[in-house]
């Protein structure tokens, strides 16, 4: 068994009409969809989108890394 491992990062962003909480774990179900070997995430910005005077949207942006599988 290997001792090192060898890692990429996409970022993709997440939206929800809940929560930011909701946002990342949107971006991540949709990652999880195409991406193997999902190991950690890292948020980069929280912003969102204003709806008469309230949030309509939460947008979170994340570096989602993932182990390549060879390593």
């Amino acid at each position: 068994m290997s001792d090192h491992h060898t890692y990429k990062k996409v970022e993709v962003v997440g939206s929800s009409r809940i929560s930011s909480d909701e946002a990342i774990n949107n971006a991540l179900a949709e990652c999880a969809k195409s991406i193997r070997n999902l190991e950690w995430y890292e948020v980069l910005e929280n912003r969102g989108h204003i709806e008469n005077g309230k949030v309509g949207h939460y947008q979170v942006t994340l570096k989602v890394g993932f182990r390549i599988s060879d390593s």
